[in-house]
């Protein structure tokens, strides 16, 4: 277990609030747009929920601009996310508009401007001990891996990177990530996987770690 700083302990939690506040206040008329765009070109509901890890494990309801259409086959099961996501869709992922009502979740206290990002719940029964450390500490808006490649990397690197912000959260660090951030979200660097419109699944790396030890 890490050991938490000044600044992880005392300071961090109080400038994500001021900062998401003033982001939500700042980027409001965008808010409204992009919630008016999204009605009217894939109807209700405007915003997509599902619930993800955080903090220790602890579950919450992320709030994400919907990007995909609800089809579904005969059998009443969702069409693969290729089919659903529209250009309208990955027009809003491109530009991470997608993401800006996760501001509320930091608002919250279920996020961070800066840390791992909040994955799927069905991915924590597959991690190993040292991947399961990045829920130490509260999901991130954004955080090292989203500036080192985001969905264009691997898992590993991605769990790695993550282990190494766990490890070392520190001010400067935050703010480094931060307007690292802004640069790639207006280059729209890493948005896809190199084969894939979407994020590909992790299928886990517990099993391969725990043969490698025996």
């Amino acid at each position: 277990m890490r050991t938490e700083g000044f600044y992880s302990k005392f300071m961090k939690r109080p400038l994500d609030i001021t900062a998401s506040l003033l982001a939500i206040i700042m980027l409001s008329p965008v808010l409204l747009i992009t919630a008016l765009l999204v009605k009217v070109k894939l109807g209700s509901p405007v915003i997509f929920m599902q619930q993800r890890p955080g903090l220790q494990e602890k579950l919450f309801m992320l709030y994400k601009f919907r990007t995909m259409r609800d089809q579904r086959d005969e059998q009443g099961n969702p069409l693969p996310d290729e089919l659903r996501l529209t250009r309208f869709g990955q027009w809003l992922r491109s530009t991470s508009l997608d993401e800006l009502p996760e501001l509320f979740n930091i608002l919250k206290g279920d996020m961070s401007m800066v840390g791992p990002r909040p994955l799927l719940v069905q991915y924590l029964p597959l991690y190993n001990e040292v991947q399961r450390r990045r829920h130490e500490v509260r999901p991130g808006l954004s955080g090292l891996a989203q500036i080192n490649g985001r969905n264009a990397i691997s898992w590993e690197q991605k769990f790695k990177l993550d282990i190494d912000y766990v490890e070392r959260i520190t001010f400067m660090e935050d703010l480094r990530i931060i307007g690292a951030t802004i640069v790639k979200t207006v280059c729209r660097e890493g948005i896809h996987a190199p084969e894939s419109s979407t994020m590909d699944v992790f299928v886990g790396t517990k099993e391969r770690d725990e043969k490698r030890g025996s």
